[in-house]
């Protein structure tokens, strides 16, 4: 049975098996696509305007207003250095002496352990 159908995004009349977008190759599908793009970079939804193709204002995105910063993904965890002369350790957080209040790694947090300069005489020995 050849029921006709019109299709809503360009108007042509189709059968059942070829009133999808995609089986006629539909030239005015994005019309109707209601999807948001994201863009491939930042990750920030992109809004298209009807009659707009979404391809077109992602890549103008791209082009003008993508916050992507490549150098943003290299940034090093593990930033906080020891203060303990000739160790070059580095811990992903800051590891602070109550005493003198310098960043140390967790093998030389101790006041024995740095040489503690902060008071006199070290809490405990640890």
């Amino acid at each position: 049975d050849f029921l006709p159908l019109k299709c809503d995004a360009c108007g042509d009349v189709f059968c059942k098996d070829h009133i999808r977008y995609d089986d006629h190759q539909c030239s005015s599908a994005y019309k109707k696509n209601v999807q948001v793009p994201v863009c491939p970079l930042c990750s920030t939804p992109i809004p298209v305007q009807k009659g707009e193709i979404p391809d077109i204002v992602v890549g103008a995105h791209i082009d003008k207003d993508c916050r992507y910063n490549p150098a943003q993904q290299k940034q090093k965890i593990f930033t906080n250095k020891c203060l303990k002369p000739g160790c070059k350790r580095k811990e992903m957080m800051k590891v602070v002496c109550e005493q003198c209040g310098g960043n140390f790694c967790i093998k030389h947090r101790h006041p024995l352990d740095h040489e503690c300069r902060g008071s006199s005489q070290p809490i405990s020995k640890a």
